[in-house]
């Protein structure tokens, strides 16, 4: 065997312990002091930056009560929360992570995509949930049900809990001259809430 190959590869095991490990770091994206962007892997304040979107604090508004994390939407407050960081930051990748892909084909999928992408870029008004009617019905003895923790004897002025079905998001034309409007529906899928178009 060559001096060469031999060499090789008793120092193959001895590369692989001393090669460095998987870094944990994350990539940051941070504002600079002239309103560029700047990509790092340390903290924004390091580098004379800002964060360029708003991170859950001390004493900031958070989601359920704990710090934003990456990761699907667990309630349709958390899917609120995100769809309004989405749209705020004009990130469509953001927006498009809240969406369910499931069985789409690619020419649906590039119709959505572009969908989403006029959504994000427009400034937000406001999102508002959009709750499925009652359902009144009377039993046998004639009395009326209502569907919901509610007693029918205070119907319609009582307040049924019902999962919202769609969600209507308000927003203005970027000069701002014109009201849009989309509703996204809902779907739950392996435990996480994700929109519909």
């Amino acid at each position: 065997m060559p001096p060469l190959r031999l060499a090789c590869i008793l120092l193959l095991p001895l590369a692989f312990v001393c090669w460095p490990g998987r870094a944990d770091a994350q990539i940051k994206r941070c504002t600079g002091p002239d309103g560029k962007s700047i990509f790092t892997d340390r903290n924004c304040n390091d580098v004379g930056a800002t964060d360029a979107l708003p991170r859950a604090t001390v004493g900031s508004p958070q989601v359920g009560g704990k710090p934003y994390a990456r990761g699907c939407s667990r309630s349709v407050r958390d899917l609120i929360y995100e769809l309004t960081a989405a749209i705020d930051s004009h990130d469509t990748n953001r927006l498009a992570g809240l969406y369910n892909w499931s069985g789409m084909s690619n020419n649906g999928g590039y119709a959505v995509l572009s969908r989403l992408d006029a959504i994000a870029s427009r400034p937000l008004v406001d999102i508002s949930p959009i709750l499925p009617a009652p359902q009144v019905s009377l039993d046998a003895q004639g009395n009326m049900t209502v569907s919901g923790d509610v007693d029918p004897a205070n119907y319609p002025e009582a307040q049924v809990r019902r999962t919202p079905v769609a969600l209507r998001v308000d927003q203005t034309s970027p000069g701002g001259a014109t009201s849009l409007r989309t509703v996204f529906g809902l779907r739950k899928y392996m435990g996480c809430w994700w929109l519909t178009l």
